[in-house]
């Protein structure tokens, strides 16, 4: 705490009370009246958050606890399998999620803690000693000598499960017809959110609920489910597109976005808006539970073909996930969590209450070299991606999901990926 010292007997203006008691009794009057003393403490607490020390502010702190610091002789070998030229371009676009945070934000990895401004300052460094394309060798020992490296906490065995997303392409209609009846929603008006956090501290990793308000007893309650969307002819929501499948559909909501071929060749871009904050459940793991397909086929063209097969167990598949997406409609994208553009095998999506957002990272684990590869035959792949999503299925330290594109590869990847390897994320040192 900074001390306050008044005024000696050499400044000017400064009134010796002892040598004028009239004088002193006037300014003693004056200094307890109640607006002086109300300005006085508006300046103690302003003189407090100066100096650091008030003590009813507690510091905010974003703790990753699912972070472990590494030892440099414990740093796996960097090796990136891909071109630089979009790792940057994704570099990029962290750093501009960065220039809107406060620049004084503090994160903990593990034990230590940094600013976000250091945080901008890590992916600045690395984007600059990229443009110089270094060697493996090189890569290597800049990051031994320059940056501080975590690992994912993981599963037991310390690993990640990295799965797949992607931008899918749709045929679709601007309006209903006998062709493109199924409706793909805006956010309807009746949706709000409650921010729980607001209400006490024990709710700060669970801080929103999806809810509407029953206007007959004044209660509130859970959004709407799938089900009972699907089963509501006055829904309250307008349709920004038309598809052709409710299987279109679902998967466009499984992946956050999408691109509608319209006729004439125009594209529609929509983006994820809103959900209605049911739990989302696995389908493939119902299925699987069903034992309708094997584990080891499981993949989401698995899951289209007997979908497609099974018209009359649709119902009771698909709302099986009571979850719901809401569209809307932008140019560009598509766009994650930080509200910049996610780029193709360099930005991830992971659980973002566990791992920081818009961080660098590196992964090991397993892609195909082309779609329609056997799974057995994907090779061991490495690289630096950038942390800049998350999604309702992605939970846990043991999870993350690549976004893979668009068209036949991304396709393909995504929908078969289900591999086990390492995350690892870099940090400037200070």
């Amino acid at each position: 705490m900074k001390k306050i010292t008044l005024k000696n007997s050499n400044t000017p203006g400064f009134i010796d009370r002892s040598e004028n008691p009239a004088e002193a009794k006037r300014v003693k009057d004056n200094f307890y009246t109640p607006v002086f003393m109300i300005r006085v403490f508006l300046l103690l607490i302003v003189i407090s958050f100066l100096s650091g020390c008030f003590p009813g502010i507690k510091e905010d702190i974003t703790k990753f606890n699912s972070l472990e610091k590494l030892r440099s002789v414990n740093h796996p070998l960097f090796t990136d399998d891909f071109d630089y030229r979009d790792l940057s371009l994704s570099i990029d676009r962290s750093i501009e999620y960065f220039q809107k945070v406060p620049p004084r934000k503090k994160y903990q990895y593990g034990k230590e803690i940094y600013t976000a401004s250091h945080l901008m300052l890590s992916l600045e460094s690395f984007r600059e000693f990229l443009l110089k394309q270094p060697s493996a060798k090189a890569l290597n020992k800049f990051i031994k000598s320059k940056f501080a490296v975590y690992t994912a906490s993981g599963n037991q065995e310390k690993q990640v499960l990295f799965t797949g997303y992607f931008e899918p392409i749709y045929p679709g209609s601007l309006k209903k017809s006998d062709l493109y009846k199924y409706p793909v929603y805006a956010a309807p008006g009746d949706l709000f959110e409650i921010d729980l956090s607001r209400f006490s501290g024990k709710y700060e990793n669970h801080k929103r609920l999806m809810a509407r308000v029953n206007h007959l007893n004044n209660t509130v309650l859970p959004y709407y489910s799938r089900k009972q969307i699907n089963a509501m002819e006055d829904f309250k929501a307008e349709p920004v597109a038309w598809l052709k499948s409710r299987v279109d559909r679902f998967f466009l909501e499984i992946q956050g976005s999408g691109r509608i071929m319209l006729e004439g060749e125009k594209v529609l871009r929509l983006h994820y808006a809103k959900s209605n904050g049911n739990s989302y459940k696995s389908i493939g793991r119902y299925l699987i539970d069903k034992k309708e397909i094997l584990k080891k086929d499981m993949s989401m063209q698995a899951i289209r073909n007997w979908l497609e097969q099974n018209p009359h167990r649709m119902d009771e598949v698909l709302h099986h996930n009571g979850s719901f997406v809401f569209f809307q409609v932008e140019e560009g994208g598509p766009f994650g969590c930080l509200g910049v553009e996610v780029t193709a095998l360099r930005s991830i999506a992971t659980d973002i209450n566990l791992f920081p957002k818009g961080a660098l990272c590196f992964i090991q684990s397993r892609l195909p070299e082309k779609a329609d590869s056997r799974v057995d035959e994907w090779k061991k792949t490495s690289f630096f991606a950038l942390n800049q999503d998350t999604g309702g299925a992605i939970k846990g330290p043991a999870r993350a999901d690549i976004f893979c594109g668009h068209g036949e590869y991304a396709e393909f990847a995504a929908g078969h990926m289900n591999q086990y390897g390492k995350l690892f994320f870099l940090v400037l040192n200070p």
